[in-house]
């Protein structure tokens, strides 16, 4: 099997680690090279010519020598608890944003997934996915991109909830993503949609039934749940109340019919306050 590039961005911190942690476990039973990347930046400006003055100064060395020990320190310590022989790592110490530094090593690595953690359900979280992965997924919508909550403890998904409103037709190449996941571990796919009181018009129809013949191959199973207000709600609470879910997985519609239809950021939203890994996986436009 062709060898799956996979970035896994860190800042270091504990919920960099765990969702690095989670990336070599879902991803055990394959042949991967793991770019670890850290992205570090000392002016707030984006311009070239400020970031070459930058670069320059005490203060980008001394940061941009802590950074490539620390990204050192920390593929070591991979390498001697991960002695998976499928499993190899590459670190990467960029001078650019987060988003920017991302993007380009997807780009030059065809990068399978993104693989980046979360905080906690609380105020921080909001402001760290504000300014960093809520970032990535409105940026980055070229490349799956799997964002692991604080704390989570991998578990073999048995179900994978696949968030939906039929407004897609979706090609087979955008479910890949998806596909591959559910065939790695055997999982069943559940197809969530949020029943707003209103019976599926005939497009709906039409692309709920060629989504069945995309699937047609993997176990796959349609689920209704209404009750709730906001599409976020419905696909929070189904989760919540089966256990077995591993893992939600939508499609990124950052100007979708989600959107339009109900105001409602639904990819944010799930993502502030998801207890499971969230897949979201880019929009193909023919």
């Amino acid at each position: 099997m062709k060898t799956k590039h996979i970035v896994l961005p860190t800042d270091f911190s504990a919920n960099a680690e765990n969702a690095i942690d989670y990336a070599l476990s879902l991803f055990e039973k394959i042949a991967c090279r793991f770019h670890i990347l850290n992205a570090f930046q000392v002016s707030p400006s984006g311009l070239e010519s400020t970031r070459s003055k930058a670069k320059d100064t005490r203060l980008f060395r001394a940061i941009k020598g802590e950074s490539e020990r620390s990204i050192h320190r920390l593929i070591s310590d991979l390498k001697t608890k991960n002695e998976n022989p499928l499993h190899t790592f590459e670190s990467h110490c960029v001078a650019d944003s987060l988003v920017n530094a991302i993007g380009r090593i997807a780009v030059e690595k065809n990068i399978r997934y993104i693989v980046m953690g979360t905080k906690g359900s609380s105020a921080v979280k909001e402001v760290f996915l504000g300014s960093s992965t809520i970032n990535v997924l409105q940026k980055i919508d070229f490349c799956p991109i799997i964002a692991v909550p604080s704390n989570y403890v991998f578990n073999i998904p048995d179900k994978i909830a696949f968030a939906t409103n039929f407004e897609h037709t979706y090609s087979k190449a955008e479910l890949i993503p998806l596909t591959d996941l559910a065939r790695l571990w055997d999982s069943k796919i559940t197809i969530v949609h949020a029943e707003q009181g209103k019976e599926l018009l005939a497009h709906q129809k039409t692309a709920k039934k060629l989504l069945s013949e995309k699937l047609h191959a993997l176990p796959y199973t349609f689920v209704e749940v209404n009750g709730h207000a906001k599409i976020s709600e419905a696909i929070m609470a189904y989760t919540t109340e089966h256990e077995n879910i591993g893992m939600i997985t939508m499609i990124n519609y950052w100007h979708s019919f989600f959107e339009k239809l109900t105001k409602e950021n639904v990819i944010k939203r799930v993502a502030f306050y998801t207890e499971v890994p969230f897949l979201i996986f880019p929009l193909i436009v023919p």
